[in-house]
This record gives C-alpha cells, sequence and structure tokens, in this order.
C-alpha cells in the first residue's frame, strides 16, 4: 500500500463549489466551482442519520464491515454474469463508487480492477464517515449539479439536513439514472421510482410504517431555483481571500443583512428622481467587531448603475466624516475642550481659503458647536495646530491605508474631503468612539468571517476581533456627547421631534461637488456606515449627508435594533474627566487676579485632567484712556495725575485675534476698537502680533500678461489696537492705508518682497515671485 500511495496518491482533493454562510450556517451565496460545477461541499453534520440509512440501505448495506470491496456481492455478481452472458452487475460498493466519480473509466473488467485498488487504498486513508461523505458531495444530479447538498438546495431550497424521508429517498434513486430522472422535468417518474424503494424499506423494515406512510403521500414539488445570492459583494472577497475553502462561515446575521439590502433597494428606488442610484451599507457589532450586514450597492445585477462595484471599498471623499476624529485628536492632546472658543471667521492659510457649506460665518464659536454644526473654518484650524503628518499618523493607526498612500500629498483640505477614503475604513474609525465603556477609544478591527478557533459549543458572538488604542476614554466620550446633540443643522428635514428618529451619535459629510453623501452614527450596540450617490462620480444638486445618507441610516438602525435595551454613553469611570468653571466668552478659566473683573458669569465645561489646557482668560485687555475714551495710553506715556478730564482711566476692551477684527469691519459688525494711541508718544512698540498678510501667498508665483496687466490686491489683518499699516513694495513705501483697507498696485516681473508695518512698528514680510503668462 505504501508503494502505491507514492506511485498513485489517491485523489482526494476535489476542486468544491465555495459556499458563503451567515454566522448561523445559513447559506447566503453560492459559486460555480473551477470546473463550472454545483458541487457543494455537505460538512458531516448535514449528513443526518436517516440520509445515512436511506442510502446506505439503497447502496451499499454493508458498508460499515467490508474494507472497500464485499467479496460476497462480487461474486454474486460474476455468476449473474456469466450466466446472462452480459454485465448486469457491477457489485460497486459505496467506495468504489467514490473512486468512479473521482477518476472516470471505461466499464471494463481492467477499470474494475483498478478500482477495487484504489477502494482499498481509501479505505486506508479514510474513516467510513469521510467515504460516505465524500460519495454524498459528488455523486450526479444531471447536468452540472453534483452532490446532495448542490441538489438539495438547488431543486429544494433547503439545506439537507432539514429534507424529508421522501426527499431524500428521491435524491438517492436519481444518480442511478440521472439523465431519465431529472428534478423539475419528470417528476412523475421519479415518484413512481421513490415508491418503489419507499415500499422496499418497508419491507426490510428500515422505518417504521408511519414515516414510510408519510413519505408515500408527500408530493414531489422540485423545481429548479437559482443559487443562493445574498450579500454578493462580500461573498465575492470573502471568496477571493480563501479561493480554496469550501465553506467560508462569515460573521453576516441573516435577518439583519436581508433588512439592510431591502432597505438599500427600497430607498434608491425612491431617489432615483433625483438621479441618485446607488447607496451601501456597513453593519458591526460594537461587542465584537463582526460585520453583521454589508451591502456594497443597491443591485448588484444592474450593470448600467455599476451595480457589482463594491461601495464599501470604493474610494471616495470624505467630506466632513474625518472632523471627529480630528477633534478626539486635539481633546487627547489638550489644544481643545467643548467650551473652548474657535475662530469661524473668513482666513487665509497660506493661499487656501476655505469656505462654510453655507457659506456663511459665525464668528467665535465654542468647539462643540463647530463640531456639531460641521464648521469648516474652526477645522482647519485645529489641522494646522494638531499638524497634518500627526492627523495622518493617527489616520494611519486607525487603518486608513488610501490616506497613508497619498500622505506626502496631503494638506490642510484633507479635513474637508481632500482624501480618499472607503466606507470599511471610515465605518471602523467610528467603533472606538462606540466601544463598550471599558475600552471606549479603542479601535475594534473588522472581523468578516467566524473566528477558525472557536468551536461548535461556543456560544455565538464569544468571538471578538482585537482592539488597539485610539483615542483616551474622556476624548471619546466628548465626541459622542457632542454628536449626540440635536440641535444641528445635519438633522433631516421632517425628523424633527419624529418618532422615527432613533437615539444615536451620527455625522454626516458631503463631498466637493456633492458627488458623496456619508452618514455615520453609532449607539452602544451598532455602527453603522452609509453612502449614498453615483459610482460614475456625477455630483447631484440635491445630494448632501444630512438629507440624502442620514434618512438611510435612521431607516437601518430603526429596522435592526428598534427595541435596544436602554442606557447611553456615560462619562469614562475612574478617569480623568472632570468638571470646572471657565469663562464663557473664551472657554479659558477664569482670572481672579486680574485688576478688573474681565469675565461676567461663568459656564461648566468637561476638562481632561493633566492633559487639558488652564489658559488665564485674556478675552479682555484692560487700556489705559483719556476720561472720554478717545485715545489710548501706554505705560510709558499714561498720565499719573490730573483731573476728571486729564487723569487716565482704565477700561476694558476685546483681546480679538487679526482675523475677527478684520471679519468685524468687512461684515459692518459693530465692536470696541482700542482708540488710537497717544500721538505725543515716542515709545516704539516690539510687543504683540505683527500684521497677518493675507494677500499676497508667501512663497507664490504670479503671472502676468504683458498685453494685458491686471492689479493684484494687497490686504492684511491686525490686533484690536492697530489703526494704520504701511505697505512696502521691495523696502519702498507703497503708501499708508487703513488695516481692513484693500490696496492694488501693478507689478513687475522677478522677486518682489512685500512688507506691511502696523502703527505700533511691528513688522510682516511675504516674498513671492512674478512671471510673465
Amino acid at each position: 500500500m505504501w508503494g502505491l500511495d507514492r506511485l498513485f496518491p489517491p485523489p482526494i482533493q476535489v476542486p468544491y463549489s465555495t459556499i458563503v454562510t451567515a454566522a448561523d450556517g445559513t447559506t447566503l451565496h453560492a459559486f460555480l466551482s473551477r470546473d463550472d460545477k454545483w458541487r457543494l461541499y455537505a460538512t458531516l453534520d448535514e449528513i443526518t442519520p436517516r440520509m445515512q440509512q436511506t442510502i446506505l440501505q439503497k447502496e451499499d448495506r454493508w458498508f460499515r464491515w467490508h474494507w472497500g470491496v464485499n467479496p460476497v456481492s462480487m461474486v454474486r455478481a460474476a455468476g449473474r454474469n456469466l450466466l446472462s452472458g452480459k454485465r448486469t452487475s457491477g457489485a460497486s460498493t459505496i467506495t468504489m463508487q467514490v473512486v468512479r466519480l473521482l477518476e472516470p473509466r471505461p466499464r471494463t473488467y481492467g477499470s474494475k480492477l483498478i478500482e477495487i485498488a484504489r477502494a482499498m487504498q481509501l479505505e486506508a486513508h479514510l474513516s467510513k464517515d469521510e467515504i460516505l461523505q465524500l460519495y454524498l458531495n459528488l455523486v450526479p444530479y444531471g447536468g452540472n449539479v453534483e452532490g446532495i447538498k448542490s441538489a438539495s438546495l438547488l431543486y429544494f431550497g433547503k439545506p439537507p439536513q432539514l429534507l424529508s424521508l421522501a426527499e431524500i429517498t428521491a435524491l438517492a434513486i436519481i444518480p442511478n439514472r440521472p439523465s431519465s430522472l431529472r428534478l423539475g422535468e419528470q417528476n412523475a417518474a421519479i415518484v413512481q421510482a421513490r415508491n418503489a424503494w419507499l415500499r422496499r424499506f418497508a419491507e426490510a423494515g428500515t422505518f417504521d410504517s408511519t414515516a414510510i406512510n408519510d413519505a408515500l403521500a408527500e408530493p414531489l414539488t422540485a423545481h429548479r431555483q437559482p443559487a443562493p445570492n445574498l450579500a454578493p459583494h462580500l461573498s465575492l472577497r470573502l471568496r477571493a481571500e480563501q479561493p480554496h475553502v469550501p465553506i467560508i462561515r462569515s460573521t453576516l446575521k441573516p435577518a439583519v443583512q436581508t433588512a439592510a439590502e431591502r432597505l438599500v433597494r427600497q430607498y434608491v428606488d425612491r431617489v432615483k428622481g433625483q438621479n441618485i442610484h446607488n447607496a451601501a451599507v456597513l453593519v458591526i457589532n460594537n461587542q465584537t467587531g463582526a460585520v453583521e450586514a454589508y451591502v456594497g450597492s443597491a443591485d448588484f445585477g444592474n450593470t448600467f448603475d455599476g451595480g457589482q462595484v463594491d461601495g464599501v471599498r470604493a474610494i471616495r471623499s470624505p467630506g466632513s466624516t474625518l472632523k471627529p476624529l480630528l477633534y478626539a485628536l486635539a481633546f487627547d492632546k489638550g489644544l481643545i475642550t467643548p467650551k473652548a472658543k474657535l475662530n469661524d471667521v473668513p482666513t487665509n492659510f497660506a493661499g487656501y481659503e476655505p469656505d462654510n457649506y453655507d457659506r456663511h460665518f459665525n464668528g467665535p464659536v465654542t468647539a462643540e458647536f463647530a463640531l456639531a454644526n460641521s464648521l469648516n473654518i474652526p477645522a482647519v484650524k485645529l489641522l494646522r495646530d494638531v499638524s497634518t503628518p500627526v492627523f495622518v499618523a493617527k489616520l494611519r493607526e486607525a487603518g486608513f491605508r488610501t490616506v497613508q498612500k497619498q500622505a506626502d500629498d496631503m494638506g490642510l483640505s484633507m479635513i474637508l474631503g481632500g482624501c480618499g477614503v472607503t466606507l470599511e475604513e471610515l465605518t471602523q474609525a467610528y467603533t472606538a468612539f462606540a466601544a463598550p465603556q471599558t475600552t471606549n477609544g479603542s479601535l475594534r478591527r473588522l472581523r468578516y468571517t467566524v473566528n477558525s478557533r472557536s468551536t461548535r459549543d461556543k456560544a455565538e458572538g464569544d468571538d471578538t476581533s482585537p482592539t488597539e488604542r485610539l483615542f483616551s476614554p474622556e476624548a471619546a466620550f466628548l465626541v459622542t456627547n457632542t454628536l449626540t446633540q440635536l440641535t444641528r443643522p445635519d438633522l433631516p428635514n421632517n425628523f424633527d421631534n419624529s418618532y422615527r428618529l432613533p437615539r444615536i451619535a451620527w455625522k454626516t459629510g458631503t463631498s466637493y461637488g456633492r458627488r458623496d453623501a456619508w452618514s455615520i452614527g453609532y449607539n452602544r450596540r451598532y455602527t453603522v456606515g452609509v453612502w449614498v450617490g453615483n459610482f460614475s462620480g456625477v455630483g447631484v444638486p440635491e445630494l448632501s449627508g444630512a438629507n440624502t445618507a442620514t434618512p438611510l441610516l435612521f431607516q437601518v438602525f430603526n429596522a435592526i435594533d428598534y427595541n435596544a435595551p436602554a442606557g447611553w454613553f456615560r462619562p469614562p469611570v475612574g478617569g480623568k474627566l472632570a468638571l470646572r468653571q471657565v469663562c464663557p466668552e473664551s472657554g479659558d478659566v477664569p482670572r481672579v487676579d486680574a485688576p478688573e473683573r474681565t469675565c461676567v458669569g461663568r459656564a461648566v465645561d468637561y476638562y481632561i485632567m493633566g492633559v487639558s489646557r488652564s489658559s488665564p482668560c485674556q478675552h479682555q485687555a484692560v487700556v489705559w484712556t483719556n476720561a472720554v475714551g478717545t485715545m489710548s495710553y501706554c505705560t510709558y506715556c499714561r498720565p499719573t495725575s490730573g483731573d476728571s478730564l486729564t487723569r487716565a482711566v482704565a477700561r476694558l476692551y476685546p483681546n480679538l485675534a487679526p482675523e475677527v477684527v478684520a471679519w468685524y469691519a468687512a461684515s459692518h459688525r459693530p465692536y470696541a476698537a482700542i482708540p488710537p494711541h497717544n500721538p505725543a508718544c515716542t515709545r516704539v512698540f516690539g510687543q504683540g502680533a505683527p500684521p497677518t498678510i493675507t494677500s499676497l501667498n508667501a512663497g507664490s508665483e504670479y503671472f502676468i500678461d504683458p498685453k494685458s496687466p491686471a492689479d493684484l490686491a494687497l490686504t492684511c489683518q491686525t490686533a484690536n489696537d492697530v489703526q494704520q499699516v504701511y505697505w512696502y513694495l521691495n523696502d519702498r513705501l507703497l503708501r499708508g492705508a487703513k488695516p481692513t483697507e484693500t490696496l492694488f498696485f501693478r507689478p513687475t516681473p522677478g522677486t518682489l518682497t512685500v512688507s506691511c508695518a502696523d502703527d505700533k512698528g511691528r513688522v510682516s514680510k511675504v516674498r513671492v515671485l512674478i512671471k510673465r503668462g
């Protein structure tokens, strides 16, 4: 036998069809085998005792006792063949039939001898159960259908363990006559042959009379059905990753997957009139990291609208959906707290001038307001303070592979959608906010298949994917606390005060050109990601994260988690998160030692102990002026005595950032400007921030047309105490101007140094290059 194994190894490697099942074993999707057969792999668990009993009684009653060959049957068959002068019986055992199915040969005596040797070889390598399993996986049922599991699913629409005695008997007799007994075509003939064998079983006492009578009365309604085709995108993905695994057990839940597919299909049917043709949904279990629903498109069979594109893995622009990750990082670095003020005013970031979605500005706002309302300018400023490389590194930790590839080209625009991400990456990242309290802030890696180390006895859902710390529990809670607010612009129309509004935290995003609408939401149980748009990249004016993607997100949550247990995210226990009083005007700690009470009122704010900044509030500055407030003094020229008209008076003025001063002036909003400094003072100032030149942009190249030269504009932003600025071109005075005034000049080719000095002597410079166009 050893020599036979070396020369002719047993041919037990069978190219099975790939089956993708749900977490509970339900078949979701089946594929043709490499040789284009429906040859589905039946496990030993699916071969029931009744099925074994039926097959063995019909094909090989002595299967459990012989060693691959039944000599009594062979002698009997040989005698019959000699007496009749022709071949009437082959006396093949199930083991010999397996050999014939594995290695088809002409029906000759020489082939029979080879089958005998091969059968003995199989018996030496496989158990009886494994040989019977192999036989049931290979028996033909006509056409390209092989194996009892294939026939069960394709003709009866059920797994083999659910077959009745009548159905098992019908499937047992067809392999002997697969051409003349075709299910769905010759059902009457099959019933006749089936009943004949059922009567034989009754005579042999194989089954009791009740079971036989029920089987005889059972009609045969078998007909060819389409192969299971749920979750096609994930099924294709898993088969590509595991091409030689016959049964891939996914983590999908049939009820959740079916509901998600139905909702996506129905929703896209409703919005097709707006030229919106596709959507994708990903549902993640926060406790385990298991993906319970995976919908790559609205209709996999729709090739016109790109139905076979996997929207879960398609690279798209994220819009504003990365903002919560940036704010969490800023909380952890101590740059902001929820009540910290950020300036939402027009700002030039070295030539990059972003705008808000609604093209309106709000002035100084709190960080939580900026995040809840998805304001762009504060987010860009925050990214500048955090630094793009640091944020990209954090996204790399979170598994954003496309961002990692684009890291060298990333700029401030990435926080507004200037990069590529996938729905899979985004939804996975949000699991850090939705993690259980003990691991809040930890990213849970997604799991698409049931862990191979799990056993049959292990309770469902025990397997969990590994977690990695992405943010602190405190930062994760602060983000969640903000994203739960309902007073925000991305609440869909007609959902305010609606019973259909699930309790979730969510964030929306709309890409530039309205090509992608996103909505990522989570509660304690699930994190759900939704993308809506067109795979062609065509933008739609009506497309938005709030009114296009979020309604579908709400529908998914209401379908899969409507009766979720009560409870919500709570502040981390025993952590560093605490409350403190802050100045409502700045979000900073009030100054108790200030000469004047600069902070009126108090607000309560969360902060992370030992991390969050504790800067004293400086939103107002004490300025000495004359009695009527028309002139200011410095310590050098301030009068120390005099009557009520000439004595210096201490007043409070807002300590405004230059860009806020410029916005107030440009939008004609009143603010308390610091009076001009005493003209008689000869002191030279050097402290304080110099003017910020917002045009021209440092390091830029400007092209001019010699035939029709155009003027270039000069603009700047200054502190609240500046009344006059002076512009210089290559150290030559152009002229003085008001800080908010725009100057124009006619450039000439060459290197140009632009300088701006304020009336306090503070200077800033930029260098640009003028070229002929």
